[in-house]
């Protein structure tokens, strides 16, 4: 055996790992922080913070008593509170009898409804508020583009680029640029515009107004590479431009689109320039569900790749109201998504395969990792709204599972009974133990 050879799949796997541990990390840290915070104002005094399972490597106490640790296996997390029996909760019933009443309302099974509630939904809600944060940052960094749009920095392509940073585009083969802010129009005179390896722009330079040539508006070039997909499988990278299919010269992103939505997932062979040298790689696209603005579904052919102008176009800072949201509307439509997408799961619209377990999910951190940190910072905002949501299903053990224990306290003016929640807490471990078992299964076997 070639060890050597192994080397680069091996450093591979150690980023992929170290990226799920880092997003994971994150996402539950926030997650486990919102339930210990919201109790403590609530009232509630926790035993232990934890971050991961297993031997503890490190830990300190608080001046509160609260134990703050890290643990070997960093795949969770847990907050146990005083009077619980375990990391999961329930009721330490040995040491709660010998607590006064005012230690007991300071624990998590004495405390009043309200303070429990809170403290179970903060959980969630410090999820969705770590995407909405992440998506608002992002959203005002990246910034509006300006109108009329300027080239803020070019990108490396094949054809012939005349073009300078700080061009202002005024023409495009004689037509006037519509507001990019109009986007309907602004998308309308893109499609009219001729694809050809050239294309005569009128820009403003200075003081200057020139007439310079350069390379069609959206080229078929990879600004991004989706995780697991056909182009990341076959070896794209992040800025690769495809300059033909099958041999015949495509010079427009829509060129790419229609060969490979018309390939009925032949393989396609295409020659791709990278770094001045061309080279040819094979991808066989792959049939996908994607959902549509009436919550169905349309299944199609995808290869990952998301395109872009041969240009960054110059932007200006957005104002916070407008980013937060915008952030707001980001994280509402992957919950939207998430549940429509699992419905037509259930119901068999779509195929289950579409449900990732916990190898995708590294798979998918290592390679937004290696697109670069904004790419990272966002998959870590999508994920924490994923891991909000799933938190909130009604399933004995999660938190979704313990609100509706709380709403059936609320309505009854009991809580469930100790018999009845030991049987609800094993049907729901059962529940969510089958739940990761096949999404592995998805990891393992779905193409």
């Amino acid at each position: 055996m070639d060890i050597a050879a192994l080397l680069p799949q091996f450093g591979s796997l150690i980023w992929t790992l170290l990226a799920f541990v880092i997003a994971l990390s994150i996402i539950v840290a926030i997650h486990e922080y919102g339930h210990y915070i919201v109790g403590r104002w609530s009232g509630i005094d926790a035993d232990v913070f934890s971050l991961g399972f297993g031997p503890v490597l490190f830990s300190r106490v608080d001046k509160r008593g609260t134990k703050w640790q890290f643990a070997l296996l960093p795949l969770g997390g847990y907050v146990k509170f005083k009077g619980d029996s375990n990391a999961s909760g329930g009721k330490d019933d040995e040491a709660m009898a010998v607590l006064t009443q005012a230690e007991r309302r300071r624990t998590m099974n004495g405390a009043p409804l309200w303070a429990r509630a809170a403290t179970v939904a903060a959980g969630p809600a410090f999820n969705f508020a770590l995407s909405i944060l992440i998506f608002t940052g992002v959203l005002m960094l990246r910034g509006d583009v300006t109108d009329p749009v300027k080239v803020g920095e070019l990108r490396a392509v094949p054809a012939q680029n005349e073009l300078q940073v700080g061009d202002v585009l005024l023409q495009i083969e004689g037509v006037d640029l519509p507001s990019f802010s109009e986007s309907s129009s602004f998308q309308s005179f893109l499609e009219d515009l001729p694809q050809q390896e050239h294309l005569d722009y009128t820009v403003q330079r200075g003081d200057d107004t020139l007439e310079v040539q350069g390379p069609y508006v959206y080229p078929p070039v990879a600004t991004q590479i989706i995780p697991r997909s056909a182009a990341d499988d076959a070896g794209f990278r992040a800025g690769d431009i495809i300059t033909s299919i099958g041999g015949a010269p495509i010079y427009a992103f829509d060129q790419l689109r229609d060969a490979v939505e018309g390939s009925e997932g032949e393989t396609l062979t295409l020659e791709v320039w990278r770094d001045g040298e061309t080279r040819v790689l094979e991808m066989t696209p792959r049939r996908t569900d994607e959902p549509q603005d009436d919550g169905s579904f349309k299944t199609a052919y995808r290869i990952g790749i998301v395109g872009g102008m041969f240009f960054e176009p110059a932007t200006e800072m957005s104002g916070l109201g407008s980013a937060f949201m915008s952030g707001v509307q980001q994280t509402g439509r992957i919950i939207e998504g998430s549940l429509s997408g699992l419905w037509y799961m259930i119901t068999g619209a779509i195929s289950t395969c579409n449900l990732s377990g916990p190898i995708g999910i590294a798979e998918t951190s290592g390679s937004m990792a290696s697109q670069g940190t904004a790419s990272f910072i966002w998959f870590i905002a999508v994920l924490s709204t994923a891991v909000g949501l799933l938190n909130l299903f009604p399933i004995p053990v999660l938190d979704g599972g313990h609100l509706v224990f709380h709403a059936y306290e609320a309505v009854t003016g009991r809580p469930p009974s100790d018999k009845a929640l030991r049987v609800l807490m094993g049907i729901g471990l059962t529940m969510l133990l089958t739940l990761m078992v096949f999404a592995l299964s998805n990891d393992l076997f779905c193409p």
